[in-house]
């Protein structure tokens, strides 16, 4: 017996009576798991031989029947004395293993992702004892009938990875998460992977594990933590980076990781006016000194404000807002060069902004990129409905617009019929309709309304105007300063050889925003939200940021109501889904008591009974539209589609 051998005996064995002590102590059960107790509360349809497998260490947690648990403890290790029988053929085999290493495979089932021993125990524990990542295994595979218990669900989903992907070692806690990861990682869901992708995967996973464990603190699941990471930064970081850094990434995205492991929704504020400190003298001293002459501001745009109306309408914002403060702002616009939108933003932190707007959805990524680095830039993104915490989203409650334009529409109508071009299936498009659909009603009980999306072809109001409507909501305008009149924009009406007229027009006023925001960060009092939670600003009417410009042309009555429920919704004295509301299968969705939640309205995923139309699912989208509902979809979180970069 070697000196050598006998202290990996006793360390193994220390181990081992500790882990049943703390076991015992905790009144859990101290020693490894038996399959055969296990399987009997399952329906068991059949079982696979997998053939030789390196199955992971971490995932072998017991033995196929009960009477080969009496020598070990749970985590596999020892649990009697060096003199008897098992410890000395224990020994034994260490021996051999230091002298040529453990070649002869185990034999394992695997039964819901985790591993039992039928044969080689000891073999088992001592190469744990050595730390070994993969034991040699020939593996047979038990499984389970379907049903809807959950971890069932998972476990199927596993299958189908595993079928392409071949690894074990990945646990994700919630439903989606193999798809997920392999849509992150830029392959579909059937994409069988190369042994090179196999092996850059697993040696990248486990540089992630090993930092992630560094953390004093892990809020998800290694696995859930990568998704996380993923969403951020390349896979391809994970090894470039070093191990310090790599470490200090991940802990930048720890709220994060809380956050999704929570299933927690974002912090709704409905009022653009931002909390004033506590207004105590030493208080007013600290802001005194804490608050800037003069801030500067960096504004992302995606596209020329020359070529895009969404873009010009946030330049004329930022405009406004420069005029409004003078010398107080320092501000410079970085247009994104080939959708590099990190680049942009990483541009302008190293030109010395402090503030950031990022002004369409599909920059979340990069904010969120950018936030984990920069911690001392408060940084904005135009969004709705985003679950990540360190950026601030901020959009309009265009919906109150839309039910303003909904009554002008069903007033103006001659054939009861109104038809209505949707943008994109995402967060707060099915509120917009359905208010609109509500106004409409409002003020002609049998209004309908015919829904067709831009983003699944490209003729809709050519289409409208073929069935005979000729009242149809558009796209929406800029600002109420512009007084411009667009062709085919907001509510308008015309027939098919006749001259088309606006008649109200839902806009947009950024700089109202822009301003209140930045005034809050010269006296030092902006607030982006607590550091584990998602902040959206869901700005209405009264914020001033969002409004409807109503035609002169209006006929008198008409323009009057309108401009009642203008007021009426500023403050806040009328709720357009505060009534008895169905949708278009019969389901009552509104009991007209108590109206329905900012989340509620934000999320809202169904039509009106008056609507005719169906929100499209991500198959039938224009290529053009899909990166917008990836990032702000109805769907978004079931959606496994492929990214344009592969990064295995």
């Amino acid at each position: 017996m070697s000196y050598e051998a006998a202290e990996q005996y006793a360390k193994a064995l220390k181990s081992g009576q500790k882990y049943v002590k703390n076991a015992q102590t905790q009144n859990t059960n101290p020693y490894p798991l038996v399959l055969d107790e296990i399987q009997e509360e399952y329906q068991i349809v059949g079982q696979t031989e997998l053939g030789l497998l390196n199955i992971p260490t971490e995932l072998i947690v017991g033995t196929r029947s009960a009477g080969r648990t009496a020598a070990l403890a749970g985590n596999f290790m020892p649990i009697l004395e060096a003199g008897t029988e098992f410890g000395t053929k224990w020994i034994r085999l260490c021996e051999a293993h230091a002298e040529e290493g453990i070649r002869e495979p185990v034999k394992a089932y695997e039964f819901l992702g985790r591993f039992y021993i039928q044969e080689g125990n000891k073999r088992v524990s001592v190469l744990k004892s050595y730390d070994a990542p993969t034991v040699a295994a020939m593996v047979t595979r038990i499984l389970p009938a379907r049903t809807e218990d959950p971890e069932i669900q998972r476990y199927y989903e596993f299958l189908r990875f595993y079928d392409c992907a071949g690894i074990y070692g990945l646990s994700f806690d919630k439903p989606g998460g193999y798809a997920r990861l392999q849509a992150a990682l830029g392959v579909g869901e059937d994409h069988i992977w190369t042994d090179e992708e196999r092996r850059s995967f697993r040696s990248g996973y486990a540089r992630f594990q090993e930092a992630y464990s560094r953390m004093k603190q892990q809020p998800a699941s290694p696995a859930e933590a990568l998704l996380v990471w993923l969403q951020v930064f390349r896979f391809s970081d994970i090894k470039e980076l070093g191990m310090g850094e790599l470490v200090d990434h991940i802990a930048s995205l720890w709220p994060d990781m809380k956050l999704q492991s929570e299933a927690d929704t974002p912090s709704i504020e409905l009022k653009p006016e931002l909390p004033e400190k506590d207004k105590s003298l030493v208080s007013k001293l600290i802001t005194a000194v804490s608050q800037p002459d003069r801030i500067r501001v960096a504004f992302i745009y995606g596209f020329d404000p020359k070529t895009s109306a969404w873009t010009r309408a946030h330049d004329q914002g930022r405009l406004a807002m420069e005029q409004a403060l003078g010398d107080r702002v320092s501000v410079q616009v970085y247009i994104a060069k080939e959708r590099d939108y990190f680049a942009a933003m990483q541009g302008a932190v190293e030109d010395g902004a402090e503030l950031i707007f990022a002004t369409t959805a599909p920059m979340i990524d990069a904010c969120r990129k950018l936030a984990a680095l920069y911690k001392q830039v408060k940084v904005f993104n135009c969004a709705l409905s985003q679950p990540y915490t360190g950026v601030t989203m901020y959009y309009g409650r265009i919906y109150e617009c839309k039910f303003i334009t909904g009554a002008v529409a069903g007033a103006m109508t001659r054939n009861d019929r109104v038809g209505y071009v949707s943008g994109y299936p995402i967060f707060g498009e099915p509120a917009a309709i359905n208010a609109f659909a509500l106004g409409a009603r409002m003020v002609n009980p049998r209004a309908r309304v015919e829904l067709l999306w831009s983003c699944t072809r490209r003729d809709c109001t050519q289409e409208l105007r073929r069935r005979g409507i000729s009242v149809i909501s558009n796209r929406d305008g800029t600002s109420p300063e512009s007084g411009s009149r667009y062709y085919e924009w907001g509510t308008y009406h015309g027939d098919r050889e006749g001259e088309l007229v606006t008649l109200a027009l839902p806009c947009w006023n950024w700089g109202a925003l822009y301003e209140k925001l930045v005034r809050s960060a010269l006296k030092g009092s902006l607030e982006t939200g607590p550091a584990d939670k998602a902040l959206n600003l869901w700005l209405g009417m009264d914020s001033g940021v969002i409004d409807v410009e109503l035609s002169p042309t209006l006929p008198d009555g008409l323009r009057s109501l309108a401009q009642m429920l203008k007021r009426e919704l500023k403050e806040g004295r009328i709720d357009p889904f505060r009534s008895r509301i169905f949708d278009g299968n019969g389901v009552l969705r509104c009991d007209g008591e108590t109206g329905l939640s900012p989340d509620a309205l934000m999320r809202m995923d169904w039509l009106c009974d008056n609507v005719d139309g169906e929100i499209p699912g991500f198959e039938e989208l224009l290529p053009g539209a899909r990166e917008l509902v990836r990032t702000l979809g109805l769907y978004r979180d079931d959606l496994t589609k492929v990214k344009e970069e592969k990064q295995l």
